[in-house]
């Protein structure tokens, strides 16, 4: 990197919107995310007519620590703007990138934060159209905070929410739940475990668009991806919007070996823990099968699962059938015991 960008940390400067500015875009942003409608460097962009109905949604990231196995804060911003599309059964279309630096920021990790954008942005076919970079003096921020803005169309035939569960409705989880929230956790701690832990962070468009092309349309009643909270605050969610119960089954839920032993260990619940890449899907009891099967034909699905059903119990309740027969009220997360994890 030449001029400005020579020097090793962010600095004040790079946020007066002088030269230091223009450098860093020129130089670091548009070299690796530059495209038609970014390079242009407008106040915004301007996208063509699409067809259907606007979707638009935002996220802020301040992960901590920022690079972590499986992942960083810029895969983790790019993924979960476009799942929170995805989740309404949504097209995405472009997504915004805004950044908060703190002083003395290594412009190496920015780099690296930048280039994994640009990877997820291309690999996801997402582009970043508009962004923004503001720079904070030093014990104002740590180190880089990101917000994303996404943009999407949904088909007029496609309405999926959280308030169209049906009873009879079967309940499938797209993957192992626990990945993200144990590997931060652990990588935050310092905490060496045995075992391949890593973040599930990945976009889950494509496996969606999948399912829309694949099934009845107003099969699929409700997809959520179950972040913070994890799945258990996720399903109480989804009971609480539909005024139905749900009850699931401990033995079909999928959590890998290495997070149910680290799980164990630290005294955590999987099912609390959050998921940066996998989804929630209610679809009717006749098309279930078709549903898991098209699922798990997709990388993003290939641990999907049916794990519970929808009933017309009591309204708002999540029961968990457990491994030795009896059962559980599954209640929301209380307090943060994993702050900062996206």
């Amino acid at each position: 990197m030449k001029n400005d960008l020579s020097q090793k940390t962010i600095l004040l400067d790079h946020g007066s919107g002088g030269l230091a500015s223009q450098e860093l875009i020129s130089n670091l942003f548009l070299k690796h995310l530059g495209n038609k409608v970014l390079s242009a460097l407008e106040d915004s962009a301007v996208m063509e007519n699409q067809p259907g109905r606007l979707a638009f949604t935002t996220d802020s990231y301040v992960v901590d620590p920022i690079f972590f196995p499986g992942g960083d804060i810029g895969t983790l911003a790019v993924h979960g703007t476009i799942n929170d599309l995805a989740m309404r059964g949504a097209r995405p279309l472009c997504l915004s990138l805004g950044l908060i630096l703190e002083e003395g920021l290594p412009l190496a990790d920015l780099e690296r934060i930048i280039i994994s954008i640009r990877d997820a942005s291309q690999n996801s076919g997402v582009p970043i159209v508009t962004g923004d970079t503001k720079v904070v003096p030093r014990g104002k921020a740590d180190k880089i905070f990101i917000n994303t803005s996404g943009i999407g169309m949904v088909a007029e035939e496609v309405e999926i929410s959280a308030t169209r569960a049906k009873a009879g409705d079967k309940i499938i989880l797209s993957g192992s739940m626990g990945d993200h929230g144990i590997t931060i956790m652990t990588r935050r701690a310092g905490i060496a475990l045995a075992g391949d832990l890593r973040s599930d962070s990945m976009a889950l468009h494509t496996m969606v668009r999948n399912l829309l092309a694949g099934l009845p349309p107003d099969s699929i009643h409700t997809l959520r991806d179950p972040t913070r909270g994890g799945v258990a605050t996720t399903l109480c969610e989804i009971a609480g919007s539909s005024g139905l119960m749900i009850e699931i089954e401990e033995s079909r839920i999928p959590v890998r070996v290495e997070v149910r032993a680290a799980c164990e260990i630290l005294g955590l619940d999987p099912l609390y823990l959050a998921n940066e890449g996998k989804c929630l899907a209610l679809v009717a009891p006749d098309i279930a099968d078709q549903a898991l099967a098209l699922m798990q034909s997709c990388p993003e699905g290939t641990e999907a699962a049916i794990i519970g059903t929808v009933t017309s119990g009591a309204a708002g309740r999540v029961v968990l059938k457990t491994t030795i027969g009896g059962t559980r009220v599954i209640t929301p997360l209380h307090g943060a015991p994993l702050p900062r994890i996206c």
